[in-house]
């Protein structure tokens, strides 16, 4: 293809944006809308999941140990524990050692709260055991379940089960919304498409009785589509980009101590990816509009 012929065509649909600004408009903002929603979702879920991966590493599982332990039963429980995938450390935390953990925990309070426990220690021993991913500790539990010399097992499971839930309910909910605007965009973009070609069905037709191609007529209206998609996904990428620049600047500022990614990864990743929704959307909407109703 010439880039004559190219630049034809971008002018083509530069003229046709022109004669329909209103629904182009009008296209522009569903599509923008439609990527701005998926963009507050995304962020939403890029958040938590990065909370649930920061708690994740912070994640233990405490296997506490009866009294009267045996070594060689001891010696199983850390076999059983080194053999789980994804154990980032196991730690042996004697009696002394919970005592003094409990001390700092209760602070001020320690002297009193733990007077006697010197003598008359009632602290456990213990497996502190850290993992990669939250989804780890299930399989430290099933693996230290039933083995001699354990009292009992501690884990913050529930809270991580209670994040991802959310995270998967906040996922299905921003594909439904997403695909129904994708559809109102599709219809939005081939209804201003389908304006442009009643309005040259005459021009059309000398194209075509002078030798022009299907496709020659039809690239600047795809290209047009296509013109609409990416002006949406620059509109949508900004607001988006500086609405949660906004909140990110805050939360920082107010020292909340929540995990939050980077504004920037909107401008260096987001942005582009937005770009090829846009073409497609953009695309996809033309053609359809140009095959049910360009009649050549």
């Amino acid at each position: 293809m010439k880039i004559s012929t190219i630049k034809y065509f971008i002018m083509d649909a530069l003229k046709s944006l022109k004669r329909n600004k209103t629904v182009s408009i009008a296209s522009v903002a569903t599509v923008a809308a439609t990527l701005f929603i998926l963009g507050v979702f995304l962020l939403i879920v890029f958040n938590v999941n990065a909370g649930v991966q920061e708690l994740g590493a912070k994640l233990e599982a405490t296997v506490y140990l009866k009294d009267n332990v045996t070594i060689s039963e001891k010696s199983a429980i850390e076999r059983a524990l080194n053999g789980v995938a994804g154990v980032s450390s196991i730690k042996f935390e004697d009696k002394n050692d919970a005592l003094n953990n409990a001390k700092k925990q209760f602070g001020k309070d320690s002297e009193s709260l733990t007077k006697g426990f010197d003598k008359n220690n009632p602290f456990p021993t213990a497996y502190v055991v850290k993992v990669e991913k939250p989804e780890i500790v299930s399989s430290v539990v099933k693996a230290a379940t039933g083995l001699k010399g354990i009292d009992k097992i501690n884990d913050g499971r529930e809270i991580v089960d209670k994040v991802i839930k959310i995270t998967n309910t906040l996922k299905a909910i921003g594909i439904v919304l997403f695909a129904i605007l994708i559809s109102v965009s599709l219809f939005l973009i081939g209804n201003t498409i389908k304006l442009t070609v009643y309005s040259r069905k005459k021009e059309i037709g000398i194209m075509k009785f002078v030798g022009a191609t299907d496709w020659f007529i039809r690239w600047p209206f795809i290209i047009e589509g296509m013109l609409l998609g990416i002006s949406g996904a620059i509109i949508s990428t900004g607001v988006l980009y500086y609405a949660y620049k906004l909140v990110f600047d805050k939360a920082t500022s107010a020292l909340l101590g929540i995990t939050l990614i980077n504004p920037y990864m909107i401008l260096s990743t987001t942005l582009w990816q937005f770009m090829l929704g846009g073409l497609i959307i953009g695309a996809l909407g033309s053609s359809i509009s140009i095959r049910k109703f360009l009649i050549v």
